[in-house]
């Protein structure tokens, strides 16, 4: 942030996957976004400790987080329930380096370091967990993962044209408009 000569990120990413600047990363693509919006964006990769939650300070508008391009159990377990010996999405293909359900982990971090703060969730693993579901490693039926993670909003991946919907969301919030009344774009909590 000192390079570049700025004080605070409007927007925090946090992410499940190590940082790599290409597009098939949704790091590196929605951070590229928001940087030519005009906006300031720092992200954290992979966070392993509560105070990694806080080395860029808290964000002018909200964090984003997300598991990374690969769901954190099937990057951590074979389908026979067996731990995977790497993670091709981390530094040097070191397995462990994100939590089991990165979702919840990740929101978490943030809250217990930045209170009263907006947390959009989104990508893979939020998308498939984003009503009640099956699940598979646990052999039980969990709820929604923005209930379970305490998020305010769940940005499905590829639900709505990410440019669209979020400049919409994000236009509405800094209207004064609450996120309860916001019509069909991402799902938003009930308290």
């Amino acid at each position: 942030m000192e390079k570049r000569g700025w004080d605070e990120c409007d927007f925090i990413f946090v992410s499940g996957d190590a940082y790599v600047d290409h597009p098939s990363f949704a790091a590196a693509l929605i951070c590229r976004l928001l940087e030519e919006e005009g906006f300031r964006v720092g992200i954290i990769p992979q966070p392993n400790a509560p105070s990694r939650y806080a080395v860029l300070g808290r964000p002018r508008f909200a964090f984003l987080v997300g598991a990374g391009n690969l769901d954190s159990m099937v990057a951590h377990y074979t389908a026979a329930k067996k731990p995977r010996s790497q993670d091709a999405y981390s530094p040097g293909g070191r397995a462990g380096l994100r939590p089991d359900r990165a979702i919840l982990k990740y929101v978490e971090g943030v809250r217990r370091t930045n209170k009263n703060i907006p947390v959009i969730i989104g990508g893979i693993e939020a998308s498939l967990r984003r009503f009640a579901h099956y699940d598979y490693w646990s052999d039980t039926v969990r709820r929604s993962v923005l209930l379970d993670s305490k998020a305010d909003i769940l940005y499905p991946a590829l639900r709505y044209p990410l440019h669209h919907g979020f400049f919409l969301w994000f236009h509405l919030t800094q209207g004064g408009a609450r996120f309860q009344l916001w019509p069909a774009l991402p799902c938003p909590r009930s308290e």
